[in-house]
């Protein structure tokens, strides 16, 4: 069953309820889409792998251009339309009306049995889609620092391209009426609420 969040109608969800849900079931580590975990991490790598190294083996900018934007594309399409569904079963869209009004839709898969989602790729996407967009943004200020002018236009496609993904999977785990300062306040006063009573179990035993 999937949870529709829109501009309208918003139904929130914590980013950390995969540590309460992990007390509740057992643990499922196994990766049950090896492809998408593979490709979910082969194109936004081998961008940075292309970007770092191109000068070594090539003199031509357009090349090295060319092969980056190419690997963005597909990893943001990649990410957006099929990894983030069979890994943690997520999506995000935008979607026009009758009236030709504009709506960004998030949705977001209840765990359910067999239909849950593996923790060892859920660890893997979520490594992914927030590590490469950080090592985009220090590789801006290094270009920008460096006044390596030609280099900018890349880095800065990269940050857009994986920081929408990042921030459109955010919303749909998050939900859009919480703010991540509150719910990483609730988690923390969850986790010290289950301390304090475990505390207070071994005090009694």
């Amino acid at each position: 069953m999937l949870r529709q969040d829109s501009n309208d109608d918003t139904e929130d969800v914590s980013l950390f309820d995969a540590d309460d849900e992990m007390s509740r079931r057992p643990k499922r580590s196994k990766i049950k889409h090896p492809i998408a975990s593979f490709f979910h991490l082969f194109f936004r790598v081998s961008a940075i792998i292309v970007y770092l190294l191109c000068e070594l083996f090539s003199n031509s900018y357009i090349a090295c251009m060319v092969t980056i934007i190419l690997l963005l594309s597909c990893d943001f399409w990649a990410v957006k339309n099929v990894t983030g569904r069979l890994m943690v079963g997520l999506r995000w869209w935008n979607q026009v009306d009758d009236d030709g009004k504009s709506h960004w839709v998030f949705e977001a898969r209840k765990a359910q049995g067999k239909k849950a989602t593996s923790e060892a790729e859920s660890r893997i996407f979520w490594l992914g889609l927030i590590a490469c967009p950080l090592l985009w943004v220090i590789f801006a200020f290094s270009a920008l620092f460096s006044f390596k002018v030609k280099w900018l236009a890349i880095v800065i496609m990269g940050v857009a391209l994986q920081g929408a993904n990042l921030y459109g999977y955010i919303r749909c785990k998050v939900g859009s009426r919480k703010n991540l300062t509150s719910v990483a306040t609730s988690y923390l006063g969850r986790q010290l609420l289950r301390q304090t009573v475990a505390k207070e179990d071994q005090a009694v035993s």
